[in-house]
């Protein structure tokens, strides 16, 4: 299979407004460079899943106006505090916010990965979040007699979104460790890719990668673009640029800030390099 590479921007045409989106947390792959692309776009009323929490990426798309609902167990931005424009969002009412669990959220999509209308999990039993969660149900096993179970409908998200460090000529994508972002792919009805590199070695060929790599058909486009997570890290690639994200948490603290932080890193598209 061979997939030619695109521009973010075509990747980016394909999400109409009301999307449901697939993001990663703050840790891993997170494809900044798309999210930027969104803004620029103008798309609106989209559905974020964390798979299980987001951070700056999704923080940018809410502030932005972009979003609608958010699905995940948390937005934040870790040790530099609470996501500024999702907060601020959900306090004002205009964002629905579905409050999920990790466990919850990668079950609903492994049932989704394996066809099933839904999946099944204990864990939130006894806890408030069932009487805000109408589409959680509580039954009964069927295999016992009073033993309650919570019914999960299947997560299934338009899309994807996500950045690597390399991807092969075949359209094989290195993720590494990240098990979250296969099934996250395996679950979509499509992915997109943004990459650091291309590289003319199969990566499913190797032993040494093929383990830690997406197959190509889970992917449906990619873009090569250097220093696409930033400021986030990029496992194996760069650190995270300390000093941008404190920037972006003094300025987005107001509407007002957020709006200047906007003009300058994704409309006017200001310079930066990501730490090494």
């Amino acid at each position: 299979m061979d997939i030619t590479p695109t521009s973010v921007e075509s990747l980016v045409s394909q999400v109409e407004d009301g999307a449901m989106i697939a993001l990663p947390p703050q840790y891993s792959n997170c494809s900044l460079v798309m999210a930027r692309a969104l803004i620029r776009r103008g798309v609106r009323d989209l559905h974020l899943v964390g798979v299980p929490q987001m951070g700056l990426h999704a923080d940018l798309l809410i502030g932005a106006g972009c979003v609608s609902v958010v699905e995940t167990a948390a937005v934040t931005m870790g040790e530099y505090g609470l996501a500024p424009r999702f907060t601020a969002a959900a306090k004002a009412g205009t964002l629905k916010v579905l409050d999920g669990t990790c466990p919850a959220i990668l079950t609903q999509l492994q049932a989704s990965e394996k066809g099933t209308p839904f999946g099944v999990l204990r864990g939130m039993i006894g806890s408030d979040l069932l009487k805000h969660r109408d589409d959680w149900k509580v039954g009964e096993n069927p295999f016992a007699e009073n033993d309650p179970i919570v019914y999960l409908p299947a997560l299934k998200p338009d899309f994807t979104m996500m950045h690597a460090l390399k991807a092969d000529r075949e359209g094989n994508i290195w993720l590494g460790v990240r098990r979250e972002l296969m099934l996250m792919a395996r679950a979509s009805a499509a992915t997109l890719v943004t990459v650091e590199e291309i590289v003319d070695e199969n990566l499913i060929a190797d032993p040494v990668t093929a383990a830690g790599t997406l197959p190509a058909i889970y992917v449906s486009a990619i873009a090569e673009v250097a220093d696409g997570a930033w400021p986030y890290a990029l496992p194996g690639g760069y650190r995270e640029d300390e000093a941008h994200l404190r920037e972006y948490m003094t300025l987005a603290q107001t509407e007002e800030g957020f709006q200047t932080y906007l003009q300058r890193f994704v409309f006017d598209g200001e310079p930066r390099v990501a730490a090494e």
